[in-house]
């Protein structure tokens, strides 16, 4: 166009030139002086634009500027998976393969708790928590924590974008279902007041909000205030109780927790009541001295039938306490004096008939129930198989059985099925759970819940360096809740290891194996010392294997070996030595390294656990709570142990590497079996043992060794040759 100054100007006329965008330019503002080619996935058809549009299924937020490309929601996350832990569970996935071209990806969570028999599906509601946050995510992992006990949830998990609410189409999310566990009651959170007199104070509550069972029943501990160390303990299966012989015109204080088969639940918040005064009498009423001379004699008539009663069973040899089937009461002084009605685990050795045992602790099944599909495997009586279970009443379900071979002995019998005896008394998410026994016909049988992933030792070797560390950990805390329970129940397990935990499709490990278990005395320092018999060198404590004293501390020691064998995926401890070279170096103080890529938090409860002192090892709760401290923190995984201390810290007593242990560079990478890379390893100059123990990890990634698990195996190689013996060892 042209535009002429009009006439009276004194000045030149002057001539403005403007462009007209062709279609495919457009130009924001007619003072730019050219025209721009419209942004990816935009266009215009007609000149003079002055924007462009977007193409089919890509958008442009208002905020956007117009030189900014078109953009589109992202796909979905990738490989999401899930880790249960009672009723919270951690999830976590891989960023979208197509953020959409825009970098603001952030990442919601739908929840819907669903019917199993009906298949329907409904929002979880406001009770689920989420950490850090349901929405506006922008990290790739969360939990949901209040989850209800024994419920089947699906989680959506999707990434969204600037222009997703731009988008008519269908939602991209990836989703995970998982089944949560049992779980202990939620505190009993309202108590209320009853009856008060100058002896007693009446109270009742309400069940707990989230009972997440039945309940079996609570506890009630109160205490005079500021007397703490010295309270009472009141067991009742009603929500109601009376606390007598208390003293006048005095101030309580009292805390409710209740129990189902998953344990006990936190205790509530403190309640004060105080009851009332005395009143005192006039001195000059005479009338209440009958009162008091008939309450006298009353007080010594029942005073000897107490006595005479107590004398009557001494002579018996027997005596026993009368109590209210409904409520228990016991004393407790500093806390020393063990709580009655807490379930204890009773030695079926102990029983004069070892089948009294098998018949009180396991339910027996019909033969006709079971199907028998397929062995998996070969135990110490007989086979192991696995199969389907349908109860009266109950879907179908799959089951592990183990059978008892043909030909045996009764002592045999006894053995097997003591196992049962034993398991039968347990009830924890974290510990194999017996479905029940076959002893009326044969096969005799041990029928117990069915663990997808098998051995967890198996299990890590076969998927090295595929786990998250956080769900590494997650596998740690559940081993580490399950003997929680056991040391609780004052039970020793005597044989930890990774390959008698056991795993399921969910990733929710849980501890078997209970042929060496024995029971500790009431004593929390009583241990229980062994007649020989075959132990475990590798995860047993040196004080066990010294004097055969097993306690629960001695299985603490244990938890460390598996917390190395699980963060190694499944190495053998101590690798190759000896077990005389193991109890040789553990004695002298050296305790194995940390495994590849290791957080520095984790290896430190490693060496806490092998303590020589046993006192000084952290206890099983200890470890709990550590555990959920990491996973509720994931950063605190993030620091490594230093790769170089690794090996600086180690003692080194023998010759170099390579003094003759493998001839070549090619015959050892064949004895590891990554004799594929022989021909990079020389290539690059690595053609002796001494240069072949300067490598480090970063080299391996140069080298072209990009596989985490062919990573790994190299180094631990590497370092076990530098460590033998006592070398591999750090010195505590």
């Amino acid at each position: 166009e042209r535009v002429l100054v009009p006439r009276g100007w004194k000045k030149k006329p002057v001539v403005l030139l403007f462009t007209v965008c062709r279609p495919g330019f457009f130009k924001a503002s007619p003072h730019s002086p050219s025209c721009s080619k419209c942004p990816p996935h935009s266009y215009t058809l007609d000149e003079a634009s002055t924007s462009c549009l977007c193409e089919e299924h890509y958008f442009r937020r208002e905020s956007d500027p117009p030189t900014m490309a078109c953009t589109r929601p992202p796909s979905a996350p990738r490989s999401a998976i899930s880790n249960v832990n009672e009723t919270s569970v951690f999830l976590e996935w891989i960023p979208p393969a197509d953020t959409g071209g825009r970098k603001d990806v952030s990442y919601y969570i739908a929840c819907k708790k669903c019917n199993s028999h009906s298949g329907l599906c409904e929002a979880c509601g406001g009770h689920v928590r989420y950490l850090p946050q349901q929405t506006g995510l922008k990290n790739t992992s969360v939990m949901m924590v209040d989850l209800l006990a024994h419920t089947n949830y699906t989680f959506e998990i999707e990434a969204v974008n600037g222009v997703s609410d731009q988008n008519p189409g269908a939602r991209q999310f990836v989703s995970v279902n998982v089944t949560t566990n049992q779980a202990a009651p939620s505190p009993v959170s309202s108590v209320k007041k009853g009856k008060i007199t100058k002896n007693s104070i009446s109270l009742s509550w309400q069940e707990p909000d989230r009972p997440n069972g039945i309940i079996l029943e609570y506890e009630i501990k109160y205490f005079e205030k500021d007397q703490e160390t010295s309270y009472t303990i009141i067991k009742s299966k009603e929500t109601m109780i009376t606390a007598d012989g208390l003293k006048p015109g005095s101030a309580y204080v009292f805390q409710i927790r209740a129990r189902t088969a998953a344990g006990y639940g936190g205790f509530s918040r403190r309640f004060e009541f105080e009851t009332s005064p005395v009143s005192v009498a006039a001195s000059s009423d005479q009338s209440q001295i009958p009162i008091i001379v008939v309450s006298v004699t009353v007080g010594v008539i029942l005073l000897a039938v107490v006595i005479g009663f107590l004398l009557s069973g001494r002579r018996c040899g027997y005596s026993k306490a009368k109590q209210d089937p409904e409520e228990e009461k016991m004393h407790f002084h500093n806390g020393h004096i063990k709580l009655p009605g807490v379930r204890t685990y009773i030695d079926p050795h102990t029983y004069e008939d070892p089948n009294q045992a098998v018949h009180e602790f396991a339910k027996e099944i019909e033969a006709s129930c079971i199907t028998i599909e397929r062995v998996i495997g070969a135990g110490e009586f007989g086979e192991v198989c696995s199969g389907r279970l349908k109860l009266q009443g109950k879907r179908e379900f799959p089951v592990a059985i183990k059978t008892l071979k043909v030909g045996y002995t009764e002592k045999q019998r006894r053995d097997f099925l003591g196992e049962a005896s034993i398991m039968g008394q347990f009830d924890h998410p974290n510990i194999i759970h017996l479905e029940g026994v076959v002893t009326k016909s044969k096969p005799v049988m041990i029928v117990t819940e069915y663990m997808e992933n098998g051995s967890l030792d198996t299990f890590l070797k076969k998927n090295d360096g595929q786990f998250t560390v956080i769900q590494l950990v997650g596998m740690l805390r559940g081993i580490a809740s399950g003997m929680k329970y056991l040391s609780d129940m004052g039970y020793v397990h005597r044989d930890l290891a990774a390959r008698n935990i056991l795993i399921n499709s969910n990733l929710v490990c849980k501890v078997s194996d209970f042929g060496l278990s024995r029971v500790l005395e009431d004593d929390p320092e009583a241990a229980y010392t062994t007649r020989g018999g075959k132990i475990p060198i590798r995860w047993t404590a040196p004080e066990a294997i010294a004097f055969r004293k097993f306690t629960s501390a001695s299985d603490v020691w244990s938890y460390g070996i598996v917390m190395w064998e699980v963060m190694s995926y499944g190495e053998r401890p101590y690798w190759e030595m000896t077990n005389q070279d193991v109890i040789k170096a553990v004695e002298e103080g050296y305790r194995l390294p940390s495994p590849m890529d290791c957080p520095a938090a984790l290896y430190q409860l490693m060496l806490d656990c092998w303590q020589k002192d046993r006192n000084s090892r952290p206890k099983f709760d200890e470890i709990v709570s550590m555990l959920d401290k990491l996973i509720r923190n994931p950063s605190s995984l993030k620091t490594l142990v230093n790769a170089s201390s690794r090996v600086s810290n180690l003692l080194v007593e023998h010759s170099p590497v390579g003094s003759g242990a493998y001839r070549s560079v090619g015959e050892w990478l064949e004895a590891i079996k990554m004799g594929r890379y022989t021909e990079i390893f020389m290539e690059n100059g690595y053609s002796s043992m001494d240069a072949v123990a300067q490598v480090t990890l970063e080299d391996l990634r140069r080298l072209g060794v990009t596989l985490v698990g062919h990573q790994k195996k190299i180094m631990n190689s590497l370092q076990e040759m530098k460590v033998q013996l006592v070398n591999g060892m750090v010195p505590l």
